[in-house]
């Protein structure tokens, strides 16, 4: 496969982030930029951030996955324990996430450190999903492979089956896990490539912010 995408070109200009308007704390500019976004009536799933782990192969790779709640200054998300990510981050407990919004030419990418919370928060999120979110988590040994869809579907029903008229309980391999930050990037589009980007960095118990070339 061969194609030229050299002339694919957008010129930015929807925003503007300037050294006098920015907050001393990362979190404040990160509410107020999701907050943007949340009410953007181009932007679904606002909560969507591509997850960058290093794999036990070595390679670094990135999927998307839903942002749940910010506690205590962490960004908090829920997997099977047991899928490529979970054992990526078993190894590696250093990760990145990426919040793109194209429709205000937004990003920002955080770096943190991941652990996994508590299994007593995990079994409260978990009754809070809709029931076939549960099932699913029960049905789907994530990241190993599946000869057909049927194969799949048999074992969602063989679930449904199993649990019928009572409470599903908290699979052993599923459940949150909490990214403490230790940097924030924000980026906005600008013309002539000349984006606006920031970078805070915590040092000691403060965060310092820089702002860096394009």
């Amino acid at each position: 496969m061969q194609r030229d995408l050299q002339n694919l070109r957008k010129n930015y200009s929807k925003g503007s982030l300037i050294e006098d308007s920015i907050p001393e704390n990362p979190y404040q500019l990160f509410e107020e930029w999701f907050n943007d976004a949340k009410s953007h009536m181009s932007i679904d799933e606002v909560n969507a951030m591509s997850l960058t782990t290093l794999g036990i192969d070595g390679y670094p790779k990135s999927r998307i996955v839903l942002l749940k709640e910010i506690e205590e200054g962490c960004f908090i998300f829920y997997s099977n324990y047991g899928s490529e990510k979970g054992r990526s981050m078993d190894l590696h407990h250093k990760v990145s996430i990426n919040f793109f919004w194209p429709a205000l030419e937004r990003q920002i990418i955080i770096k943190g450190d991941v652990s996994k919370v508590s299994r007593q928060k995990s079994l409260s999120y978990f009754h809070r999903r809709p029931r076939g979110s549960q099932l699913g988590a029960w049905a789907s040994n994530q990241s190993s492979i599946v000869k057909t869809r049927a194969e799949l579907e048999k074992q969602l029903e063989d679930y449904k089956i199993k649990f019928e008229n009572q409470e599903i309980p908290l699979p052993d391999n599923w459940g949150g896990y909490s990214i403490s930050p230790i940097s924030f990037e924000f980026w906005q589009g600008r013309p002539n490539r000349l984006h606006d980007r920031f970078l805070y960095m915590m040092e000691g118990k403060e965060w310092t912010s820089n702002r860096l070339a394009p």
